[in-house]
């Protein structure tokens, strides 16, 4: 009897062991199990890589390894942030140069994020990075300005540090307005109250100078532009100047969609966590559009083109295309479900064409020979 009750726990301990063992080798394939993307509402799709010829679309770049933002250079070429903290240089599809950040640490949703160049890049070379690093009291998000020399970073500058991280709820978005102004997104590090806090950085869109100062005309006199966020990942301005921005929606085991799309009004609360989707509360403001209660876009970088803004889509694996109207909400088509996997930065490119990564490197997604890579899209395929 004794050597009975010796022998269950070890078979239970094998048991379990067997069970960890499993489901670490299989983790990539159970978490594409469980983050498996819904398909989108019918009345939603768009246009599959089937509909379009030889050229329309076209991978410009592969064997990237989470790359999260991208910008292109006047002189020719790209450079790309990869989350793991290295930013590329690729011209004409190839690494000309791989520098690592110096500082950026990475767990999770966290890491080297957003990109941006000055409007006088070409004047004095300077570019923005977001990313999360390790500070005197625990991770947290800056904004730091470096001089691009052509092969690597010098003159590193901090604009904006102290900013609330965690593993995830990070933003990280960077741009340059059509004011002349830096815009920043930040998360609010899976502590919701921070985002109903103006004094804190966290869960907000930031407006800054270029060197960091508070433009006089910002709403409460801070940074602080707008204020209520969950996760912001998205910046894109329309041809009348109006801010659009991505945010991510609930998230959970029994908690997911209410993805947003908002039209950004300096000094306006966007809500979170006291309302979602289409829940009213006095002194914040509803989403333009939504994704529902039982739909995820996990939506991501954002752009504007020829009267739509669109965006990636992570969890939903699908490029978003909301086509904006004068008297009416805008209308969603999701393109190349399926056909990518997780999409992430989106940007229009100096030639007029709409570019996009894909992030099926990043442990939720199912990963296809060349990736991760950039796509580029003839935009004409979605007026066909």
């Amino acid at each position: 009897m004794h050597l009975t009750l010796r022998i269950r726990p070890l078979r239970v301990l094998l048991a379990v062991a067997a069970v960890v063992v499993t489901a670490f080798l299989f983790r990539g394939q159970l978490l594409r199990l469980f983050m498996r993307p819904e398909p989108p509402p019918e009345q939603n799709w768009g246009i599959s890589l089937d509909d379009t010829r030889p050229g329309e679309v076209t991978s410009i770049a592969t064997g990237l390894d989470v790359p999260w933002s991208l910008a292109f250079l006047p002189e020719g070429g790209l450079l790309v942030t990869e989350r793991l903290g290295r930013l590329v240089h690729i011209v004409d599809g190839e690494r000309r140069a791989e520098v690592t950040v110096p500082g950026v640490w990475q767990g999770g949703e966290s890491g080297l994020m957003g990109l941006a160049l000055h409007p006088r890049f070409r004047e004095n070379a300077w570019i923005y990075l977001a990313f999360t690093t390790e500070g005197s009291s625990g991770p947290e998000n800056r904004l730091i300005r470096y001089r691009w020399t052509g092969t690597g970073l010098a003159d590193a500058r901090a604009i904006v540090d102290g900013i609330p991280a965690a593993m995830f709820h990070d933003g990280g978005q960077v741009a340059f307005g059509p004011d002349g102004y830096l815009y920043l997104t930040t998360g609010d590090a899976t502590q919701g109250h921070l985002a109903q806090d103006r004094t804190s950085l966290a869960g907000k869109i930031l407006r800054l100078t270029d060197d960091g100062g508070i433009p006089p005309d910002n709403p409460f006199g801070t940074r602080v532009y707008s204020w209520g966020h969950r996760n912001p990942q998205g910046l894109a301005w329309d041809d009348r100047g109006g801010l659009w921005s991505t945010e991510h929606g609930r998230s959970g085991a029994r908690r997911t969609g209410l993805d947003e799309l908002n039209l950004i009004e300096p000094g306006s609360n966007y809500g979170w966590p006291l309302i979602e989707g289409d829940a009213t509360r006095a002194g914040s403001e509803t989403p333009v559009l939504h994704s529902g209660p039982d739909y995820t876009w996990a939506p991501a970088g954002a752009a504007y083109l020829d009267g739509s803004v669109f965006f990636g889509g992570l969890r939903g694996e699908a490029l978003y295309e909301a086509r904006l109207s004068d008297d009416a909400a805008p209308t969603l088509r999701a393109h190349f479900y399926g056909d990518f996997g997780r999409i992430r930065a989106t940007i229009v490119g100096p030639d007029g064409m709409l570019y996009f990564t894909t992030s099926n490197r990043d442990g939720r997604g199912l990963v296809r020979s060349g990736d991760d890579r950039i796509v580029r899209v003839d935009p004409r395929v979605f007026r066909k």
